[in-house]
């Protein structure tokens, strides 16, 4: 099975990288040519355009920013769709709304081309592991086909339904990720508060029934107030704006869509998420 990869980011590398580590045959295609040379050193081959990837691919993973980024890559001027790739198939893993995903599949389906919609929830470290958790929306039989390979990207990949579904879990996954980090982040500034150390608060938090592997992990960044990103605040508050435009409208999501808005506006958004905590302080 050769494998054709699209989008080599923070997420984008490590997980071209396990699909290499497993002996597939990878061909890459980035917008920034420059940011291939971790994989191509690892045996990965270049396609100088995305006509060239989809001739030499069975099966396309595209991993990119956004929707804008996704149609492009897809509908725009010798995108995926202009190339001959009947009969083949095609898996988007970047985080879209679920409109964007339908629309997607329905024009892969005009011209022959399969389509799921695969996003992931976890960050640079599961990726980087392959522990991340694949959510997927389309045909079974397709989902069947990509299995072996989401395998080795994700703990665990699971079918949900028909296109969409799968970007419709990953922002209900996201709502609940980021209402989590505001929620830390207003415990610990309300404990400080009544003077109760933030070291103090994490452990507290750490040994309790509310401890969690995610306020673990973030625990040392929070004591150092330095927040390199791993899922960076920009993606997070675009997530939560693609949940809002979903329709959600409980009380949390919409306070967290708020907050990580006025936290992009206030020159964050290339911070980890957890530095929401910061832009929640200065209020």
């Amino acid at each position: 099975m050769k494998i054709g990869w699209i989008g080599l980011g923070n997420m984008g590398i490590p997980m071209a990288r396990n699909l290499l580590a497993a002996d597939y045959e990878l061909s890459v295609w980035n917008r920034s040519p420059e940011k291939a040379e971790p994989v191509l050193a690892l045996g990965a081959k270049s396609a100088t355009t995305l006509a060239q990837l989809v001739d030499e691919s069975d099966i396309l993973f595209t991993m990119v920013s956004d929707d804008a980024a996704v149609k492009a890559v897809y509908d725009g001027p010798g995108g995926i769709l202009a190339a001959a790739g009947k009969g083949k198939l095609a898996v988007d893993m970047s985080t879209i709304s679920p409109d964007t995903s339908r629309f997607l599949a329905a024009r892969c389906q005009e011209v022959g081309i399969r389509f799921l919609d695969a996003p992931v929830s976890g960050s640079v470290g599961p990726a980087k592991e392959g522990t991340l958790v694949i959510m997927v929306g389309g045909e079974k039989s397709d989902y069947e086909q990509a299995k072996p390979m989401l395998d080795k990207l994700g703990k665990v990949a699971l079918h949900l339904g028909p296109n969409g579904a799968g970007t419709s879990a990953k922002l209900a996954i996201n709502l609940l990720l980021g209402i989590t980090v505001q929620g830390v982040s207003e415990t610990l500034l309300f404990a400080r508060s009544l003077g109760i150390s933030t070291e103090q608060m994490l452990n507290i938090i750490s040994e309790s029934a509310v401890g969690t592997p995610l306020v673990r992990g973030k625990a040392a960044s929070i004591l150092a107030d330095d927040y390199p990103a791993a899922f960076a605040l920009k993606h997070m508050a675009k997530d939560l704006r693609l949940a809002s435009e979903a329709g959600v409208s409980t009380p949390l999501a919409e306070s967290a869509n708020a907050s990580y808005r006025h936290a992009l506006e206030n020159g964050l958004g290339d911070l980890d998420l957890m530095a929401i905590i910061k832009d929640l302080e200065g209020k």
